[in-house]
């Protein structure tokens, strides 16, 4: 069974120690993940084998399936909990369609994103909104004044339509003044950031990671596993996926996203301690992540109910020192993703 966790040190919210994203789960064939996705009656046996286990929170976001997994995820955890045995957490930002309003972190798009993803979900208030970059990172919309992103959030909070905000992928600089923004005026600030972080991608290690320890800001990082890297699923290369996901679409962006010369070298030694320790390299990948101080609750991805297992287990797991250095010693910087706007 999972442990329950505190959402960091500035909200009363516990957790789930990990969180399932639904990114997978909607409409097969619908959004940029459709040939990976898997509908209601797939995911069914798999949220409820996630709640047998002591996984009670769930990550998902309206660009996912382009609505289709929230209307998913929505109608899931309705069969399957009351209300108030779950946190849901969802984000907004990105275009929902062409219109010029569609997208982005205007007060505009901020309540009316906002109450679309109530209708999808079929629920009456989020549990933790999260915006999906920053207000002036979004691709194609304005450059909106953060001061009109934070009263709209805090507004939204007021109204009840929101328990708790949480950011995702931007600059620590650029976290840091939506905070003290929220601080000067009064509204409310954020209590989590789901970052990118893992073994083969670490430049949030200088700035981000720190920031959020010392404020005592919830660290949820976003592709733990490093899009499957980390599992043995590429096997030495891009070229070698080995699963739908790895074959399909989206291994473009996973190229994108992991350009180091050490990426696979890392992986490989994954899999070599995974060996020593009699474990599946998913679980050293996230044992390693889990060793980290500051982490609370990533965000993990399955679609097998092995593998949901496995990560179970792994919260368990004690990587011993000089495993975590080896781990760690072939990384070298990379160029930061955000200042290339891929992240």
């Amino acid at each position: 069974m999972l442990k329950t966790v505190q959402l960091g040190n500035n909200c009363g919210l516990k957790v789930s120690r990990l969180c399932l994203g639904t990114m997978n789960f909607g409409e097969p064939g619908r959004g940029h993940q459709g040939d990976w996705t898997l509908g209601p009656d797939d995911a069914r046996p798999l949220f409820k084998a996630a709640i047998d286990r002591g996984l009670f929170y769930f990550d998902c976001a309206d660009i996912y399936g382009i609505g289709a997994s929230e209307r998913v995820v929505g109608q899931l955890l309705r069969e399957l909990l009351p209300r108030d045995e779950y946190v849901l957490a969802t984000k907004i930002a990105m275009p929902m369609g062409r219109g010029a309003n569609q997208g982005g972190l205007s007060r505009k798009h901020v309540m009316e994103g906002v109450n679309a993803c109530l209708e999808r979900l079929g629920l009456d208030y989020i549990d933790h909104l999260v915006i999906h970059r920053h207000p002036q990172g979004v691709p194609g919309s304005a450059q909106v004044p953060i001061e009109e992103t934070m009263e709209a959030l805090h507004d939204l909070v007021k109204a009840g339509k929101v328990l708790y905000l949480g950011g995702s992928s931007m600059f620590a600089w650029q976290f840091a003044e939506l905070q003290l923004t929220a601080k000067m005026n009064g509204w409310t600030p954020f209590v989590s950031m789901q970052n990118h972080y893992n073994l083969v991608y670490r430049e949030e290690e200088r700035e981000m990671i720190p920031y959020c320890k010392k404020s005592g800001v919830a660290l949820m990082p976003w592709s733990p596993l490093a899009r499957g890297i980390l599992t043995g699923s590429y096997k030495g290369g891009f070229a070698a996926g080995l699963t739908a996901r790895s074959q399909g679409g989206d291994r473009v962006r996973t190229e994108g996203l992991y350009r180091g010369d050490a990426v696979f070298p890392i992986a490989d030694r994954v899999i070599e301690v995974a060996a020593k320790y009699g474990k599946a390299p998913a679980q050293i990948a996230l044992a390693w992540l889990l060793s980290k101080p500051g982490i609370t609750a990533p965000v993990v991805g399955i679609s097998k109910l092995e593998q949901l297992d496995q990560l179970v287990a792994a919260t368990e797991i004690e990587l011993a020192a000089d495993d975590i250095a080896y781990l760690e010693a072939l990384y070298r910087p990379v160029e930061n993703l955000l200042s290339i706007g891929s992240s």
